[in-house]
């Protein structure tokens, strides 16, 4: 019976949760304190278990809550605003709906999708090239790009006046080059040139996010590639408006925060220049001669992106027509904006800081984690950039959205119908999604972004664009256009191939640094 009853109470504290060896009068003082001292950890354990556990299971329903909230608002918000714009559409007559599109909200289209925060990376490109050959190479880029998208404008606008309007790139490749051109050179250099630009805007923009932190915690724990996930989920807000016409007052918005990252960017310069707090400036180039030759065509590539766009033919689709002459007066005000902003970066940003400018001018503004200006400039200077990026990353998202709605919508169904609006939503979402893993991964993007601007950016923006009009026009071989042409053509042929050679040869030599989800 004895046992009988101790096997009982046994039992039941075991069931309680307390030590099987409950008749503790028979253990030695120094061995009860050591029972209670497991009994102790026993019970805490499991208490940490039960709270990490639960703490677990409460994040899980969150995050399954928050995202059921998140693609219903997505839902109810693209519902709202592709209502509003058939009502506007419906409701407008033409002279109302010409005042909409007008040349001036070309303009702004035109100043996000070139002067972007990439500028900042022109100090880093005259590293390469020096004084002279660096503010020749931004000459040359200026004036060779607002002539080719002049062209370019000119070759739609005579096909829309033969009845053939052109909205997409491609859809003029289809048209001048053939219908291969457009579906494999075309149409695949487009989509990589605007999502490599989406790809670049959020991993900018989690830096940029990162570099505010550190301001205020120097010794933070959060990694870099946490930040390009919260960055990601403001892009994924973003994503969901409808189209280009739509984002005409937040690219109004994005002109003047580049105008004011550039100006802060410019001050800072100077004023770190001025001071002994910055680098002794020395100017040459470094390297042995292999080095500053694919150095060269390095920084040329770099410049070739800053400039570079790939999207004209949808953001001249945005104007009512008739649509002769308004191209032109938007590039007027894109390229004032330009001058201003890449000329004062570019040269303040290398004389300040020579040789050692970094690939991201920002960065160049911290030694060793201290700053050299004002903690607040710093915050204020990150800030605009980062707010731009975002709209940069949504300008850029514009023809990627519009090849995935194309692949998975109806067009039998209406537009606002759950099975055209649905594929929309989770499309552009996973769209967005991509690109942000991609950004946190690879945070080494500089280097990839040389080679798309090299494949990318020169093909489209300085080689096309001669060749559609001598097509289009045929203009007289003797002519001096239809030669500066064919110049064009050839030399930024020749560029693209070497720059591209020489950014993927700068891929392999940084290749051993590369980790993914790096904390740079």
């Amino acid at each position: 019976m004895g046992s009988l009853g101790n096997s009982a109470n046994s039992k039941a504290v075991h069931e309680s949760g307390e030590d099987d060896y409950d008749d503790h009068k028979h253990l030695s003082p120094t061995h009860q304190q050591l029972d209670a001292g497991a009994l102790f950890v026993l019970k805490s354990k499991e208490k940490d278990f039960i709270e990490v556990t639960y703490n677990l299971k409460l994040k899980i329903q969150r995050i399954i809550s928050l995202t059921f909230n998140l693609f219903y608002f997505y839902y109810c918000l693209i519902y709202q605003l592709v209502k509003f714009r058939n009502v506007l559409k419906d409701g407008q007559k033409e002279n109302r709906n010409s005042s909409l599109r007008s040349w001036l909200h070309c303009g702004y289209h035109l100043t996000t999708s070139i002067v972007a925060p990439p500028l900042l990376s022109l100090p880093f490109a005259f590293t390469f090239l020096g004084w002279a050959a660096g503010i020749i190479s931004l000459v040359v880029g200026a004036l060779v790009t607002f002539y080719s998208y002049n062209l370019l404008s000119l070759v739609l606008e005579h096909h829309a006046q033969l009845g053939r309007r052109h909205l997409r790139f491609r859809d003029m490749a289809n048209d001048i080059l053939g219908p291969r051109w457009g579906r494999y050179f075309v149409g695949p250099i487009q989509f990589m040139v605007c999502y490599g630009a989406v790809i670049a805007c959020t991993l900018l923009g989690g830096q940029c996010m990162k570099a505010i932190y550190l301001l205020s915690q120097p010794n933070g724990s959060m990694k870099l590639y946490e930040f390009v996930i919260i960055f990601g989920f403001l892009m994924l807000v973003l994503a969901q408006i409808p189209s280009f016409h739509s984002l005409r007052h937040i690219n109004l918005i994005s002109l003047f925060l580049c105008l004011a990252y550039s100006a802060c960017a410019a001050a800072a310069s100077i004023y770190i220049g001025n001071s002994s707090k910055g680098p002794k400036k020395d100017y040459g180039l470094k390297g042995d001669t292999e080095s500053q030759i694919f150095g060269i065509f390095n920084a040329i590539a770099i410049i070739a992106t800053t400039y570079g766009n790939g999207i004209i033919p949808e953001i001249q689709a945005t104007i009512a027509p008739p649509v002769k002459g308004k191209m032109f007066k938007g590039l007027c005000v894109c390229y004032t904006v330009l001058i201003i902003t890449f000329f004062t970066v570019a040269i303040t940003g290398y004389w300040a800081f020579g040789n050692h400018s970094e690939g991201l001018l920002l960065s160049n503004f911290l030694d060793n984690g201290n700053p050299l200006v004002p903690k607040w400039f710093i915050l204020m200077t990150n800030l605009f950039t980062m707010l731009q990026l975002s709209a940069v990353g949504v300008v850029y998202l514009q023809p990627t959205n519009e090849v995935l709605e194309r692949t998975f919508a109806d067009p039998k169904s209406k537009e606002l119908s759950a099975r055209n609006v649905i594929p929309r939503v989770v499309s552009r979402s996973l769209s967005v999604v991509i690109a942000t893993t991609v950004a946190a991964m690879l945070p080494f993007f500089g280097d990839i972004n040389a080679v798309i601007g090299a494949f990318g950016f020169m093909p489209l923006d300085f080689i096309l664009p001669v060749v559609f009009f001598n097509l289009t026009f045929k203009p007289s071989k003797r002519s001096l256009v239809f030669w500066l042409n064919v110049s064009i053509a050839v030399v930024f042929s020749a560029l693209a191939i070497i720059a591209a050679i020489a950014a993927v040869r700068q891929i392999v030599l940084d290749a051993k640094t590369y980790r993914l989800f790096a904390n740079v």
